[in-house]
């Protein structure tokens, strides 16, 4: 199982902070691997993909007109999600507003 820890702040600076939702993180398989699952249902196009680290719920960015990822966390109370391109390894806490890594 990966685990996450904080990184930085909303901006990328180093941060004290912490995240009360890191221990919600599991390992999870991603609800799909074409796309946003929502916009594959609705027609629509994304822009990038993100991975919901509670559910594997796969969902398109805020820079995506239907902005699918930040939906599923208001809808589903799941906080953390990762980045679901290829060669990015970097989370976020839509609650707390901060970056996250895996940490080894």
């Amino acid at each position: 199982m990966s685990a996450w820890t904080v990184i930085g702040g909303a901006s990328g600076e180093p941060t004290d902070a912490t995240c009360i939702h890191l221990d919600r993180a599991v390992d999870v398989q991603p609800s799909t691997t074409e796309g946003c699952e929502d916009c594959l249902r609705e027609g629509t196009q994304w822009v990038h993909l993100r991975e919901c680290l509670e559910c594997g719920h796969v969902g398109c960015c805020d820079n995506s007109p239907a902005t699918h990822a930040t939906k599923h966390w208001l809808s589903s109370g799941h906080a953390l999600m990762r980045s679901f391109e290829p060669g990015e390894d970097w989370g976020w806490c839509y609650a707390d507003d901060l970056f996250l890594g895996q940490s080894a």
